[in-house]
């Protein structure tokens, strides 16, 4: 399986409650799942949410531990990554936000927050292709995406695909391997024509 292990954004927008589930685990088809240390493959990985959902999962259960601005889940994904919650002023408006951080790492909560403040920040409304391919997949039903099984060769196993549709065919792609129309095609109406930018 391909593994992550950059800070990522993973959904472009305010994921609701249905969302935020959803993106919680949205690696559910993961080969092996729960036989391996899949850290790498959650660890960076963040998203906005509402504020009702910021307050809903604090009151859900006592944190871990609580700063000004962050706080932690008890309840670990793995061994050593849980959720941490963000409340953030950016450009003069509170937004809440969703990451995974590898605790094991100690800075990484306020790196991420770092990282959180930098990428929303930009001052031109912008896109990189690999956030296209991450929104992309978040936003792909269980049914239709999935991990490179045997029928793939060796050295695709295990990454990420997709169902892609085209005149008179269906084909199982590699997600990385989308071509922009196909990529065009996937996207809500809303974020097709923001420009690509490189990622920092």
């Amino acid at each position: 399986m391909t593994l992550q292990s950059s800070v990522r954004k993973i959904y472009q927008g305010v994921a609701d409650r249905r969302q935020m589930y959803r993106l919680f685990d949205r690696h559910a088809q993961r080969p092996n799942r729960w036989e391996n240390d899949d850290s790498a493959l959650f660890a960076g990985e963040w998203f906005e949410i509402a504020r009702a959902e910021h307050d809903y999962m604090l009151d859900l259960l006592p944190p871990l531990w609580m700063r000004e601005e962050m706080f932690a889940l008890r309840e670990f994904l793995t061994e050593s990554v849980t959720s941490v919650f963000y409340t953030l002023r950016i450009d003069s408006r509170t937004r809440h936000f969703h990451a995974y951080c590898d605790l094991s790492q100690p800075r990484s909560p306020v790196e991420m927050r770092d990282a959180i403040i930098n990428r929303e920040s930009w001052p031109v409304k912008a896109i990189t292709h690999e956030e296209r391919l991450e929104h992309i997949w978040s936003a792909t039903h269980d049914e239709y995406r999935g991990y490179a099984g045997d029928r793939f060769p060796p050295e695709y196993r295990g990454k990420r695909t997709l169902l892609v549709y085209g005149p008179g065919r269906t084909e199982l792609k590699h997600l990385d391997d989308l071509t922009d129309d196909e990529i065009l095609a996937k996207l809500p109406v809303h974020l097709r024509h923001l420009p690509i930018r490189a990622a920092a």
